[in-house]
């Protein structure tokens, strides 16, 4: 891994000719960072939760770049910007859980059918507006990723298959097929952005 300065750091993340291995190297140091600050936190499949961390925290750190006053150095506030991210990240999770278990379960534990679970057929609007957001994340798919990217994100994210998998039956590797997954993910987010498109709004259709 090359040593850099913060300077350094700055400019080939903004789009240096080193941009490519300064990425990589960042991935890597991200990838350390969350494993060890995760570990008492995370039981099982904690390579891959870090993995996806990682990539979420890259693209954070990608778009606060212009935040950075240089009062430490660069890779400690990258490690902190990702064990944020990762924190954030697993809170909404078990808020989402424990409102989860909250909806379903009565202190007296009588019988009990929460009003979601009473109609699990969606309304005539919210099958119209999942409808038409699914039309238009496919779309983008289509259009901004090559078909390389959509081999990967198929695989990965909508068949669930290990990146191992889906490595060798790519004819690539683990770092290789994290990059594409990471480049897909960024075009998918800026084409979102032109849309005016958040994640959140996306999830919130279907949630």
């Amino acid at each position: 891994m090359v040593k850099r300065t913060n300077e350094d750091w700055l400019a080939a993340l903004s789009g240096g000719p080193d941009y490519e291995e300064a990425l990589a190297d960042l991935r890597l140091l991200l990838v350390r960072g969350l494993r060890y600050a995760l570990s008492s936190r995370i039981r099982d499949n904690l390579d891959a939760v870090v993995e996806d961390f990682a990539q979420d925290a890259l693209l954070k750190i990608l778009e606060k770049l212009d935040t950075f006053r240089g009062q430490s150095q660069f890779t400690t506030w990258a490690n902190k910007v990702a064990v944020r991210v990762a924190l954030t990240e697993l809170r909404r999770q078990r808020w989402r859980d424990l409102s989860l278990e909250a909806m379903t379960t009565r202190d007296d534990q009588s019988a009990f059918t929460p009003d979601f679970l009473a109609d699990p057929r969606p309304t005539p609007e919210m099958s119209a507006n999942q409808q038409m957001m699914m039309q238009t994340m496919y779309r983008l798919i289509r259009e901004e990723l090559t078909e390389r990217q959509q081999e990967a994100m198929t695989s990965l994210l909508i068949q669930g298959k290990p990146m191992e998998l889906v490595a060798e039956e790519m004819d690539s590797n683990r770092n290789a097929l994290y990059k594409l997954m990471f480049d897909a993910r960024l075009r998918l987010k800026r084409a979102m952005e032109q849309e005016n498109l958040s994640p959140e709004e996306v999830l919130s259709t279907f949630s």
